[in-house]
């Protein structure tokens, strides 16, 4: 299929702070080959040089020196991915409750999103209790026409979880009871467990996870 004949879709990647939407976003585009292994290590060193070597893949997509120096997303940031079968706009929005309007202007260009939401303990309720962004994100995209999603169930290598299954269960079902709430049909809804640091089933299918 010629670049001019494939399908263009605008993605947004949304979910609660520190969820891992940057991480698994920059592994993927890594495994891809969208992002080449030296600026990878490139990176990794510069991160290490801050005490921050675990967002060597977050850095991929989070440019700005404040981004780099607070350890989170402020700004959109577009990004183009193609695959066999799509271009893709990938838009990388902020998880914070600060940077809520970044994320609005994002969903409303968007056709579909990726809603990171971590699996480990603590986290995953943080964003899904009254205030928390997973939530509020999942409200609004869909009050802005965002009908098509993926939910990536993340951090699944977090030694909290430890790749298990009931984990995964129990956060999936969860979800869906929320995106039901904001008027989501789950049943056109695909949950996937991830790991955006070891990129567990990003790119490629994990075989740590032989119950999925």
């Amino acid at each position: 299929m010629s670049g001019r004949e494939k399908p263009h879709l605008n993605l947004i990647i949304i979910g609660h702070v520190d969820h891992g939407k940057s991480t698994g976003i920059g592994h993927l585009f890594y495994d891809a080959g969208a992002v080449s292994e030296k600026v990878i290590k490139d990176f990794e060193a510069e991160a290490k040089a801050l005490g921050k070597e675990s967002f060597k893949y977050a850095w991929v997509l989070d440019k700005l020196k404040e981004e780099r120096e607070r350890g989170l997303t402020i700004d959109l940031a577009f990004y183009k991915l193609e695959t066999p079968k799509h271009f893709f706009t990938v838009i990388d929005a902020p998880g914070h409750r600060d940077f809520v309007k970044n994320m609005v202007t994002g969903a409303s260009q968007a056709d579909g999103a990726i809603l990171f939401i971590s699996a480990k303990r603590g986290e995953y309720e943080a964003g899904t209790n009254p205030g928390g962004q997973t939530r509020e994100h999942a409200f609004l995209a869909r009050t802005l026409g965002v009908n098509q999603m993926v939910v990536a169930v993340n951090k699944m290598d977090d030694a909290t979880v430890d790749w298990n299954e009931q984990r995964y269960e129990e956060v999936k079902d969860g979800m869906t009871r929320l995106l039901k709430m904001v008027g989501y049909n789950t049943d056109k809804i695909q949950f996937i467990p991830t790991s955006g640091w070891t990129g567990d089933n990003l790119y490629n299918k994990s075989d740590k996870m032989p119950w999925y």
